[in-house]
């Protein structure tokens, strides 16, 4: 019971520090980044496939239409 008891906080606190997050950023959006930059996911050194950039540069997130 006190294992259940402590996983619950902690998965609380995870969505609760989210929410502040999203909460806290103008137009509750996150800052993008592209996960290909990532050395350890992207090791053929692969453009993003969602914006295009390749891996030593910033994501270029695209414009969308709100």
């Amino acid at each position: 019971m006190k294992l259940f008891l402590l996983a619950f906080i902690l998965i609380g606190l995870g969505f609760a520090g989210i929410a502040i997050k999203i909460w806290a950023k103008k137009d509750g959006k996150f800052a993008g980044t592209c996960a290909s930059n990532s050395p350890y996911l992207n090791k053929d050194g692969e453009p993003c496939g969602f914006c295009g950039a390749m891996p030593d540069q910033q994501c270029k997130k695209p414009e969308t239409a709100s």
